[in-house]
């Protein structure tokens, strides 16, 4: 029995149906990837799912009682609510329970708290909590919030793009669900956090329907890769890599199967102008079949073109683009001071096409404007080249405006955009980036996530750079348009600067990687993120060495095998030992835990306005400090 169905599905936006009497279902254990075009309805079609979104015909289907949890691309959160409260929004009713409790609890816990009042608030709230079956999911939230590495007490407005994506998915998770909608989960996720949230998905055991542009992610993940292409979901099962083998062999067959059927209706229009003989008696049926080939004709929705991408470089800059000698940066003072980078030198030359790597917060954004000469070092010094015409792509489209329209974005008061020696009309080069004519006069705010990015590239492309900053350019952009930008990328003969988390569009663009190493440390590497990851693995298979020798000296009796036998060991013998302990120290918590909070909910422990109450919640409040320490620990242990 299916968990989710589409039942002859029809959806449109203006002239172009998004899905066209399509049928689609999601079985238990499935990992489904839905791809397509951008704009092609795979968001719709996730909403529909998620009961979010209406179709104009047919039925979105789901198992009756089913546990289900959606997380969009831009999830909406109130800034002013904190990460438990945005993270228990998603377990319906308790919701405002959970974080009402979460709330009290912490309040009890201050010197100056009147704890007579706050006692009987989370009585009352520990009764209804009982009521609705929903005690767990305080612990639920934790967890979530735990797994996630975040803050509960932060507020949301104080988070990043990637924050605030890890609070969607801890709120996914935290509702336990039996099936995940995500769109576009990786993006402003790091590289680090893309892969622990790989093997958190594999792990689950939940089914899932996902849309990724991700190449890696979509390999490891997907069971089963759906395309949605004209309005039409196509299965493939297997991975992605399967999929683009059988898709390229399919659009060949199909571009023949279209040529005969055109050639067949070409004779036949011929043969019905000739006039006397279509009118014989036996050549109705002739005629029935060209009405239906014309019909055919008429409803073939050819497959859309690609993008036509190309970058003026204008003027070479000089050789030396920039150089950077002992560069230091920090921000704060005291005990909040946060070094960015440390005595950090490059010399990067032109053409270089450089990754930056890191995880959020690292300071890739900061390091970039010090080569850019836009951020001034609190000690080293910077020289810049000469002849610098920087073009910038940044991730959060800060410079697109909600309300104009297309062709103001990319020639404002012109009809023209000069690209190169050639002069073309707005409308003309917006259809190399796949925009129609009539949507050129749409406003902004019309356009999907990746319709969004696409009209960025339009932008930035339309004026001549020879250096070249790209702040997550790959979010959101559908396969054939990332692939095609990547042929661009290889080409172009000025300067790269890339900041991505995209592993495969980092391998097949960069000559480079500078990467984050903690504590202000950068590093250069040569080739992309898997060059950068086999150095790592080298350089720690080294240090193992390294240690395996130190310790066969130190020790003098052991021979070299069993040193680098002892230095290759993941855990010590006492690590072990606590790592088996764990499960029994957790349950052992967590059971005290439920006795303490049926104890609470017991009136006799407020009768007489005993103090017995106060030191219940106290040990509750020290239990779940023990419980988030055990965690951490238990996760670490495993991790090595």
């Amino acid at each position: 029995m299916p968990l989710l169905s589409l039942s002859n599905a029809s959806l449109a936006y203006g002239h172009v149906p998004l899905l066209d009497h399509a049928e689609f279902q999601l079985d238990a254990g499935e990992r489904v990837a839905l791809i397509g075009r951008n704009g092609s309805g795979k968001s719709s079609l996730l909403r529909a799912l998620a009961n979010v979104g209406s179709l104009d015909d047919g039925e979105a289907w789901r198992q009756p009682g089913l546990k289900l949890a959606y997380v969009p691309q831009e999830p909406p959160f109130d800034p002013e609510l904190t990460v438990f409260q945005a993270v228990v929004t998603g377990m319906g009713p308790a919701s405002k329970l959970v974080a009402d409790w979460h709330t009290v609890s912490h309040q009890l816990t201050e010197a100056d708290a009147d704890h007579e009042v706050l006692l009987i608030e989370l009585d009352r709230l520990q009764h209804d909590l009982e009521s609705l079956g929903a005690w767990s999911a305080t612990a639920q939230a934790e967890r979530a919030i735990q797994r996630f590495g975040l803050d509960a007490d932060a507020k949301i407005g104080t988070l990043s793009g990637g924050q605030k994506k890890r609070v969607a998915l801890a709120q996914a998770l935290a509702s336990e669900p039996e099936v995940l909608l995500l769109d576009e989960p990786t993006n402003h996720l790091d590289i680090g956090a893309i892969e622990w949230l790989e093997e958190l998905l594999l792990g689950s055991g939940i089914s899932l329907l996902f849309v990724t542009h991700d190449r890696r992610f979509l390999d490891r993940i997907a069971t089963r890769i759906v395309e949605l292409d004209r309005g039409n979901l196509a299965d493939f099962p297997g991975s992605f890599t399967e999929y683009q083998n059988r898709k390229s062999h399919m659009l060949m067959d199909e571009v023949v199967q279209n040529r005969k059927a055109d050639r067949l209706l070409a004779q036949e229009e011929v043969w019905i102008r000739k006039g006397v003989e279509a009118r014989r008696t036996r050549a109705v049926g002739r005629i029935q079949r060209l009405e239906v080939l014309r019909q055919e004709r008429a409803a073939r929705r050819e497959k859309l073109g690609a993008a036509r991408l190309n970058l003026d470089t204008g003027d070479k800059s000089g050789r030396l683009v920039a150089e950077l000698k002992d560069v230091s940066k920090s921000f704060g003072t005291g005990e909040d001071k946060k070094v960015i980078v440390r005595d950090y030198s490059t010399r990067i030359l032109r053409g270089d096409k450089i990754g930056l790597i890191g995880p959020n917060g690292a300071g890739k954004t900061t390091l970039l404007r010090m080569i850019l000469g836009e951020l001034e070092p609190d000690s080293g010094t910077v020289q810049l080249g000469t002849k610098l015409a920087v073009a910038y792509f940044d991730q959060f489209r800060s410079v697109l405006d909600p309300e104009a329209r297309l062709i103001d974005v990319i020639s404002p008061g012109s009809d023209y955009v000069e690209i190169g020696n050639a002069r073309k009309h707005v409308i003309g080069y917006l259809e190399d980036f796949l925009f129609a004519p009539e949507r050129a006069r749409s406003p902004v705010k019309s356009l999907s996530g990746g319709e969004r990015n696409r009209l960025l590239l339009a932008r930035l492309f339309a004026r001549p750079a020879n250096v070249l900053v790209l702040d997550e350019p790959t979010n959101d952009l559908d396969i054939e348009t990332l692939e095609l930008l990547e042929q661009l990328l290889q080409d172009y003969d000025g300067t790269l600067f890339l900041v991505s988390h995209d592993r495969a569009f980092l391998d097949n663009v960069v000559t480079q990687t500078i990467v984050a190493e903690g504590d202000g440390l950068w590093r250069e590497y040569a080739g992309g993120y898997e060059d950068w990851l086999r150095c790592r693995k080298e350089q720690n298979a080294e240090a193992r060495k390294k240690t395996a020798a130190a310790v066969a000296s130190q020790s003098g009796s052991g021979s070299k095998a069993a040193a680098e036998k002892s230095a290759a060991s993941k855990l010590s013998w006492k690590e072990q030992r606590e790592l088996e302990g764990l499960p029994d120290r957790v349950a052992a918590l967590e059971a005290e835990q439920t006795i303490l909070a049926k104890k609470l909910a017991d009136p006799a422990t407020h009768a007489g306005q005993t103090p017995e109450a106060a030191g219940v919640v106290v040990r509750l409040a020290q239990i779940e400090s023990e419980l988030l320490k055990l965690l951490e620990r238990w996760e670490a242990l495993e991790a090595r």
